[in-house]
């Protein structure tokens, strides 16, 4: 016997979603358990001008992209940052060292890829998290 779950079309605008406040870091989740199952979550992440992200950390089983689609953020993959203009793409294995900041003077905006998905069930915790350490 087969089981098939219908999923439906998902479209939304730019900076509309489930949205997550991380003080000068905001993400807004397009798609992910509800919509994905855990086959992937796509994710917009917002820096406000001269702001940290999350810090380097790395995935022991998830791949991330990243496209840039506003502003020009900083991408550490490795050991290395990256400039990243508009329109930048970055892939980020499982297991790599990876961080992204705003060291310009304007907006910068992620689109964020991870595969698999599930990472948005953490969101509430990093929300809190940053709510309690923010300088």
């Amino acid at each position: 016997m087969t089981i098939t779950t219908e999923r439906k079309a998902v479209i939304l605008g730019l900076r509309q979603g489930r949205g997550y406040d991380c003080g000068t870091m905001s993400a807004v989740f397009k798609v992910d358990r509800p919509e994905a199952g855990d086959r992937y979550s796509v994710s917009e992440w917002w820096l406000e001008p001269l702001s940290k992200g999350p810090g380097a950390h790395s995935h022991a089983e998830n791949d991330e992209l990243f496209f840039v689609i506003e502003g020009q953020p900083s991408i550490l993959v490795g050991d290395t940052w990256y400039d990243s203009p508009v329109g930048s793409f970055v892939m980020v294995p499982a297991r790599v060292i990876h961080d992204f900041e705003n060291r310009t003077e304007a907006r910068a905006g992620l689109l964020n890829v991870f595969v698999p998905g599930g990472f948005e069930d953490s969101m509430p915790a990093i929300v809190e998290w940053f709510r309690n350490n923010q300088s």
